[in-house]
């Protein structure tokens, strides 16, 4: 009779620890770490993942496993290492970051995927044209031969690639996968937004073939994403292409990470785990003992500082391929443009007139403005009412398209109006600009330009950014309008200009991390002009032509914008000379939200007499209601993330969750608002 058998399970609840279960003996030959099984829990029974073996239980009374899911480990040590070092830094139960770990097409304690037919996640890319065997720069080649030195001794090493726009960071990339290909090993690279950057899996298609090559990305169907599962679990895939969720992609044998443009904002996971991109990349290139390429042209604040210290190496790419000059850039002050109508003006003349020279010499022009919709708030200038949604306190936008006013936060709408829904005495005015305002204004100063805008409302549809892709790449568009999905991964040899209508659109946000993102996005989006043979112009038109994020960025100066940067973030014990924790309380009832914050507070305050913390708060967040609910936070500075998290720990064990209240614990938020 053989001995009886326990397992740890844990699952995917808010609760810090595992659970002991005993295994039935007509099923202790099939248990495995990594596989999952029903469990019954309180009085219900859920999907739990098995993460230990034992012999022997201290618990008194343990209920049995009822099934076990999976033929083969679902999880391999290596995720299973992963997510409980993600759980122990990002404040989340062992079995949150497991669950986010598990595809799609597995949640739920689902085994299979009905597909539907042509399922391929690679469909909307044209395998054309031929690789280009590129002639390395001697900085390229130098780069190379770092990163192929730690790739070849199999040993983890992290590399921030700093590559000026148009240096060929790309082909560093390339060159490094081949040399991991040729030690039999496996990479994901990373883009921040896959579905938007078509042109990118495009080169890596045509480079190494779509046999090679998966894509992971949160566009896919279920179908999609379970194929694409299997073609890498089973060992078919050599490269895998994704967005954040590629991280957990189940290679066996990892050696090479590309995290490209390292910098975004958008390789923060907003949802539980919150965890960081760049941070757990590295983390999990660590436990295979693989190497990590970061690369950008204006790389994060973190990332730099960590060069700085020694902590990663840094490799600097200071010159465009082919010799090719960094455009020269111009600033427009807006502050002398208004018309004589004292309406606010779209388009400088300055700009207007580049615009009708590149179409006269049939070059194509992007514009970017960090504001989709029409107009960016509706007002009464009798009454002072502006629209706002009713869930959030945030001015409804209008959207010209729909002819309605909708909320960027909830999706709440309603048609537009004519009078002033408060006074009912005065039209009301459509104020401020989007990229559809300045769409419609293009279409009446240049009627005969074929014009195509990207944001996420031009972009509903599956494979509609693969269209405006080939589109703009077949010239069958003059001028290109868009958010910052603009800046990001775009190489057309043809655009010889770039407008940026409004610099201070992400200048005037209530976040740390303002400056940083305008001058990444301005050089970032400056850096998509003059990669032909032609010259490239840049306009940015802003009413703070002398902030320092702004001069920087004219001058394609990232060393300068560090430094006076860093002086504030130093002053103020801001990333990186400290990690941030925000807490944020919320609920239906204000006065619940507040008081709880209150008490939160205090026990913190409490439990931390063994060390002094930099606490913040409670205070309204920025954004004070959101999708419903009134928001309080509270913000934590300290240099040791995981002492905090202790600290917390221990503060939410004394401290009971109210009724009707939600907490959210984000460690290393990218913004606070």
């Amino acid at each position: 009779m053989s001995s009886k058998k326990y397992v740890q399970v844990a699952v995917n609840l808010p609760l810090n620890d595992v659970f002991d279960y005993s295994v039935p003996e007509n099923l202790q030959d099939s248990i495995e770490i990594g596989k999952r099984v029903w469990i019954p829990f309180r009085n219900r029974t859920i999907v739990g993942f098995i993460v230990n073996i034992s012999d022997h239980t201290t618990i008194p009374r343990t209920r049995d496993i009822k099934e076990i899911i999976d033929q083969v480990p679902l999880l391999s040590e290596e995720m299973l290492l992963l997510t409980r070092w993600m759980a122990d830094y990002y404040f989340c139960s062992w079995g949150e970051a497991i669950e986010a770990a598990v595809a799609g097409p597995f949640k739920k304690g689902k085994t299979s995927v009905r597909l539907r037919e042509s399922t391929d996640a690679s469909s909307e890319i044209k395998e054309t044209g031929v690789a280009i065997e590129h002639v390395l720069t001697t900085h390229q080649n130098s780069a190379l031969s770092q990163i192929n030195k730690c790739l070849m001794d199999e040993t983890f090493g992290v590399f921030l690639l700093h590559g000026i726009t148009a240096s060929g960071k790309t082909e560093v990339y390339f060159g490094a996968i081949d040399q991991a290909l040729k030690k039999n090993k496996e990479a994901i690279v990373f883009v921040p937004e896959i579905a938007l950057t078509p042109q990118t899996l495009e080169r890596f298609i045509i480079r190494f073939g779509k046999k090679k090559v998966a894509i992971i990305h949160s566009r896919l169907s279920k179908g999609e994403k379970f194929l694409e599962w299997q073609r890498i679990k089973q060992g078919e895939v050599k490269i895998v292409i994704g967005a954040r969720s590629a991280i957990f992609s189940p290679l066996k044998n990892l050696g090479l990470i590309v995290v490209d443009e390292e910098h975004e904002n958008t390789y923060k996971q907003e949802d539980i785990p919150r965890y960081h991109l760049v941070h757990t990349a590295i983390k999990r290139a660590k436990i295979s003992k693989a190497t990590v390429i970061l690369g950008s042209a204006t790389p994060s604040l973190e990332s730099t500082y960590a060069s700085r210290k020694n902590d990663i190496k840094f490799i600097d790419l200071p010159e465009r391929i082919k010799g090719r000059d960094l455009p020269v850039v111009q600033v427009i002050d807006m502050r002398g443009q208004r018309k004589r109508t004292k309406h606010l003006q779209v388009l400088s003349k300055l700009l207007e007139d580049y615009i009708a020279k590149c179409l006269k010499n049939k070059e194509q022009i992007i514009l970017f403005l960090n504001r989709r919709g029409f107009s960016t708030y509706v007002h009464c200038s009798k009454c002072g009412y502006i629209m706002q949604c009713p869930h959030c306190n945030i001015a409804l936008v209008y959207h010209y398209d729909e002819k309605r006013l909708l909320c960027h936060h909830c999706s709440y709408h309603i048609k537009s109006h004519e009078l002033c829904p408060q006074c009912n005495g005065n039209y009301v005015r459509y104020s401020g600009t989007g990229t559809q305002k300045v769409e419609s204004e293009l279409h009446r100063l240049f009627p005969n330009a074929k014009i195509g805008r990207m944001d996420s409302d031009a972009l509903k549809k599956k494979a509609s950014h693969f269209e405006i892709f080939d589109d703009f790449k077949t010239r069958k568009i003059d001028i290109l309008i868009g958010t910052q999905m603009l800046a990001k991964g775009l190489d057309f040899p043809n655009v010889t200009l770039v407008g940026v209508i409004s610099a201070d659109v992400t200048l005037n946000l209530p976040d740390f991390r303002a400056s940083e993102r305008t001058f990444s996005l301005l050089t970032q989006v400056a850096g998509r002009a003059g990669r032909g043979e032609t010259a490239g112009k840049v306009i940015i038109q802003t009413y703070t032509p002398d902030h320092y994020a702004i001069q920087c960025a004219i001058k394609h100066d990232y060393n300068d914008f560090y430094e006076q940067e860093m002086v504030f973030r130093k002053q103020l014990e801001l990333p990186p000379y400290a990690h941030m924790i925000s807490i944020v309380l919320r609920s239906k009832e204000e006065e619940k939200a507040m008081a709880g914050a209150q008490a939160l507070a205090k026990v913190i305050n409490q439990e931390s007499k063994a060390f002094k913390i930099n606490m913040l708060g409670p205070s309204v967040m920025p954004v004070a209601k959101l999708r419903g609910f009134y928001r309080y936070g509270i913000i934590i500075k300290d240099k040791d993330v995981y002492r905090i998290n202790d600290l917390l720990r221990k503060a939410f064990k004394k401290w009971k969750t109210p009724s009707k209240v939600k907490v959210a614990v984000d460690v290393d938020p990218s913004m606070v608002v």
